[in-house]
């Protein structure tokens, strides 16, 4: 998921989607625990795409307060 595909969603759907992600996350660790793991870069980047999620909320969280 792109950066900027991030920033049109609105904080709901955020915190949703961050939701799903961390899910995933661990579903793809129980995969690569058990040697079932097919694809090792779906790892690095629910990772990547947990941590713009995060970004883009903790910038909006700031805006808010400045």
């Amino acid at each position: 998921m792109k950066a900027s595909k991030v920033r049109e969603l609105n904080n709901e759907e955020l915190v949703a989607k961050l939701a799903d992600l961390k899910k995933e996350l661990f579903n793809l660790r129980l995969s690569h625990a058990t040697g079932q793991l097919t694809n090792p870069l779906a790892l690095a980047n629910v990772k990547k795409d947990i941590a713009r999620i995060k970004t883009v909320l903790h910038e909006r969280e700031t805006a808010t307060k400045a």
